[in-house]
């Protein structure tokens, strides 16, 4: 039976803080060793070390250790959040499966972690350990950041933070995730709207790049048939046939991969506005029926960045092309190739009667939410015509 400990309180940066011992599983051993856990900040309410209300807490907090203890339970050895993210954590995420042979994360996403870690979550947990943290750290964090960051980053913060503890929840380090108390701020600021192109908008890009075929099927492709960047350039010849283009790959960074999800890899009906450029792109390319559709020097995936900048963007903005070394006129606003996926998801929409499940289908998502809560964008002033004199039409045919 386990010694019962009622804990040294002691104050420490604004805080109180109770020491106590646990047995622990180190190197494969149990070992008694001390420890300590934040209690709560210094205040108005927790005012001083041998207050009523700061000795509450602690006895709250050692009989679950007296009880863990008395059963002859053990905990893995606490860590600071920062020691567990480089050492537990991204190895976690970067372990290649030997059923796949690939990582369990994708480069692109561990990418992403490691971009909100250095930015955001590393200086805040500082020397903090994870059994130390508590939810009210994270609201009161996410809440200092609304001046700065909007809605959006906000969120992918909380996902990282929750993942993390989550793991260290699975390695039995803690035994509740603090993240799921970690309250979103109710005055974050919605991030600014996403932009996209109407079919007008799309159609006088196509024509204003066309001495560039190879780029307007890159636009066509974005436009009409809503890939994602990666998956345009990651596309070989053996891809399409008489009807279909198969989505089956996609690369970011120069690495090829998987495309971003399971539903994502998929067959699509190519349309004439795609299916011309194609061919044509083909023939100047000498007919190949293999080999991939925009290669680089060096027979890899192409960087679209490069066809962008000097050759798309500058005909949309009417800025000097690298290949006509020549300003040409004008055609619109550049709005990223991604626009063109969010103006695929509006337009089908708006030409299909409202039938949104066409939409998730030409985007591939899992979720409906994401294809109307994210991709699909405000309809056309016409559209809006055109829906209202089939209303107007309605009521009248349902008076006779």
């Amino acid at each position: 039976m386990g010694r019962i400990q009622t804990g040294y309180i002691y104050e420490s940066s604004g805080a109180f803080f109770v020491r106590y011992y646990v047995t622990e599983i180190v190197d494969g051993k149990a070992v008694r060793v001390q420890r300590s856990r934040r209690l709560c900040e210094k205040s108005e309410k927790y005012y001083a070390r041998n207050a009523k209300s700061v000795k509450l807490l602690r006895n709250d907090f050692m009989q679950t250790i007296n009880t863990q203890q008395a059963s002859g339970r053990t905990t893995a050895k606490d860590m600071t959040v920062l020691d567990f993210w480089e050492q537990q954590y991204l190895k976690y995420c970067e372990e290649i499966l030997s059923l796949t042979g690939k990582a369990r994360k994708k480069p692109s996403t561990v990418r992403g972690y490691k971009q909100i870690w250095n930015q955001h979550l590393k200086a805040h947990f500082g020397k903090v350990t994870l059994q130390e943290y508590e939810p009210s750290m994270g609201t009161q964090f996410l809440q200092s950041l609304t001046g700065t960051q909007g809605k959006n980053t906000l969120k992918h913060i909380k996902a990282l933070g929750s993942s993390l503890f989550k793991r260290a929840v699975i390695e039995q380090r803690i035994k509740v995730n603090p993240w799921h108390d970690v309250s979103m701020p109710d005055d974050a600021i919605e991030s600014k709207p996403t932009k996209h192109y109407t079919l007008e908008e799309a159609e006088n890009i196509i024509s204003a790049l066309v001495d560039h075929v190879d780029c307007q099927l890159i636009m066509a492709l974005s436009c009409f048939l809503a890939l994602r960047p990666g998956e345009i350039a990651a596309l070989k010849w053996e891809d399409f046939d008489s009807e279909n283009v198969n989505i089956r790959r996609s690369v970011v960074r120069g690495i090829v991969d998987t495309p971003k999800t399971l539903e994502s890899v998929a067959s699509l009906p190519l349309i004439n506005q795609v299916r011309i450029p194609l061919e044509i792109w083909r023939q100047k390319s000498g007919s190949p029926k293999e080999g991939w559709v925009f290669p680089s020097r060096n027979d890899t995936p192409a960087d679209l960045h490069n066809y962008i900048a000097r050759v798309i963007r500058p005909h949309v903005e009417g800025s000097n092309c690298e290949r006509c070394n020549k300003v040409p006129k004008k055609a619109g606003e550049w709005k990223t190739l991604y626009a063109g996926r969010r103006g695929a998801c509006t337009a089908v929409i708006e030409n299909t009667g409202g039938n949104y499940a066409v939409a998730q289908a030409l985007l591939r998502h899992k979720s409906m939410t994401t294809t109307l809560g994210v991709y699909k964008k405000a309809i056309t002033p016409e559209a809006f015509k055109n829906g209202m004199k089939l209303l107007e039409a309605a009521a009248t045919n349902g008076k006779e």
